[in-house]
């Protein structure tokens, strides 16, 4: 370890020393504007801008105009055709850029047109953090009035920090020395860039790990989801930035567009847990459609809650609409359906999906705790301890005609719900048609491995601490809450109505099962009556109701972007 370090610390001075004594650089155009807006001749001093290429050149977009508006033509930052003069054709610094034919002083500048010394070093590979704006020696005025503005700018932008401003006798070479390549190192680091907010999203992300590693909570989408969460809060490393005309953009920023602004991941993953779905159960016992039917209703019961929690509380900086629209995400959870309520936030409140994402999959994760409490509330003992009988068996036909025919009935009835039901169907064809057994491992193995992890990232991206750390993120959480205990009770209460109409040939804990948690909301059924009967078998039963709810969440969610999305 300590070899490791000692290590580490000799390529970092071998670096400073090398930017110390780079040969490869060139020399600083010295240049001043005069009282008329010529160029002379004159040393440079430096101005501190964003290490964010496209955010400095905003900057000295926004002064130029700013400037030129207000007649002072000797505060315009000069171009680089200024420097060099009309149709000279040169080179920045070795990057490959030439001088464009047109001049331009402000407005959209192409970004090799500023005569900006610390956006040509940006290119240089030994100075990439550097972001530094030349103002000529002896105008310090001037100098002060940039960045008073560039700091200006940056707040209200809604960045809390000011730009570093440098010291008065602060020139060129001070910067570009060994002590100053160290301190660029030291201001582009993360502990320069991380705010207070990025470190608590971080303590989560851990957290999601410690949920996820250590209780085994949905394990594959936790960890991946805490991994973009970490990474998207990691300060100066861009992981989550949009791409722009001078940066290529981050990693996750690309699987979010790609993945989760498309909806592709989602209707992805619904194909792979079609084929890994046994609609059998389902089939045997049609009667238990209506249990997954009524687990739903803590998609509906938390829709209306929500829209009563956002007027309150948002009603004045909303519109009805936009209410109606994050209530319709936020409500979505009660489903149980992690990839759904992505799909249904993705459409109806982009902003809110890291928040609706975390809560879908922690509370998915969390059914053993939530539900057997309230299913022993609402149940007797003699309820607990029913038998139910073995279901008939099913035959190919019927296997393979289900997902056909509840598909077309879809696309005439609900086409919102296609992308959903149509993918889960499709998925579940694979499995049954018995002719397609490539796919449906590939579909029930890579695919949904490979594509999981981009969604988790993906989701992780949407954690950052300016959108995540809010009063809306707790009223989510609590929300959620909610709607797995509405759509745990419903379905348990559905179950005893069953068992009372069949004589008590039902056993009312498989209602809890109509959320669709699959498997794992059967597997509580079948725990739970296991401790009052050990001879009862109820995961089979609890199937049916559970593949339902997966069937009837799609279908809601269908209904709420039909209603809510155009």
């Amino acid at each position: 370890m300590i070899r490791a370090i000692l290590l580490v610390l000799s390529l970092a001075v071998a670096g400073g020393i090398h930017a110390a004594s780079d040969p490869e650089l060139p020399p600083l155009p010295d240049v001043v504007r005069d009282a008329d807006g010529g160029i002379e001749n004159c040393a440079e001093r430096l101005v501190r801008l964003p290490k964010e290429r496209a955010a400095a050149k905003a900057l000295i977009f926004g002064w130029n105009k700013a400037q030129h508006a207000a007649g002072n033509t000797g505060a315009l930052v000069p171009t680089l055709r200024e420097l060099y003069g009309p149709g000279v054709e040169t080179t920045i610094y070795g990057s490959g850029w030439s001088l464009p034919d047109t001049e331009t002083v402000y407005g959209e500048l192409h970004w090799q047109e500023l005569g900006v010394r610390g956006f040509d070093l940006r290119r240089h590979p030994v100075y990439p953090r550097l972001s530094l704006l030349l103002v000529p020696a002896g105008q310090e005025q001037l100098a002060a009035r940039i960045q008073g503005f560039a700091n200006a700018a940056w707040q209200e932008d809604g960045h809390a920090q000011p730009i570093w401003i440098p010291a008065d006798d602060t020139v060129v070479d001070e910067a570009l020395s060994f002590g100053g390549a160290f301190s660029n190192l030291g201001r582009s680091s993360g502990l320069a860039n991380m705010t207070l907010g990025n470190y608590i999203m971080i303590g989560i992300g851990l957290l999601l790990y410690w949920l996820a590693i250590v209780k085994g909570f949905e394990p594959l989408l936790l960890i991946t989801i805490a991994t973009g969460c970490i990474f998207v809060n990691a300060g100066g490393a861009g992981m989550g930035n949009a791409p722009t005309a001078d940066s290529a953009g981050g990693l996750l920023w690309y699987f979010f567009d790609g993945g989760i602004e498309t909806g592709i991941f989602p209707l992805l993953i619904f194909l792979g847990v079609g084929a890994l779905t046994d609609f059998g159960p389902l089939l045997a016992n049609p009667w238990s459609a209506i249990l997954g039917a009524a687990a739903q209703f803590g998609i509906f019961g938390s829709f209306f809650l929500a829209v009563v929690g956002w007027t309150l509380f948002y009603g004045d900086t909303m519109t009805p609409m936009q209410i109606l629209r994050e209530a319709g995400a936020i409500a979505i959870i009660g489903g149980a359906d992690g990839p759904t309520s992505i799909y249904t936030a993705a459409r109806l409140a982009p902003d809110l999906l890291g928040a609706i994402a975390v809560a879908a999959y922690s509370y998915m994760a969390l059914v053993p705790v939530i539900q057997p409490p309230v299913m022993r509330a609402l149940t007797n003992e003699d309820e607990r301890k029913i038998m139910m009988q073995q279901a008939k068996p099913v035959s190919k036909r019927a296997r393979i005609v289900f997902p056909i025919v509840t598909t077309g009935l879809c696309i005439l009835l609900l086409p919102d719900a296609v992308p959903l039901v149509g993918m889960l169907m499709f998925g579940n064809i694979l499995r049954e048609c018995g002719v397609a057994d490539r796919l449906s491992k590939a579909a029930q193995n890579e695919l949904i491995n490979l594509v999981t992890i981009a969604l988790g990232l993906s989701v992780g991206m949407k954690m950052s601490s300016d959108k995540f750390l809010d009063g809306k993120t707790l009223m989510i959480l609590l929300l959620g809450v909610v709607a797995f205990v509405i759509g745990t009770a419903v379905g348990v209460l559905f179950g005893k109505l069953m068992c009372r109409m069949t004589g008590g040939k039902v056993n009312p804990l498989i209602g809890s099962a109509g959320v669709s948690a699959v498997p794992m909301a059967a597997r509580v059924s079948q725990n739970e009556g296991a401790k009052w009967n050990r001879r009862n078998f109820l995961l089979m039963h609890a199937m049916g109701p559970n593949v339902a709810g997966v069937i009837g969440s799609a279908v809601a969610a269908g209904i709420l972007i039909s209603l809510l999305a155009k």
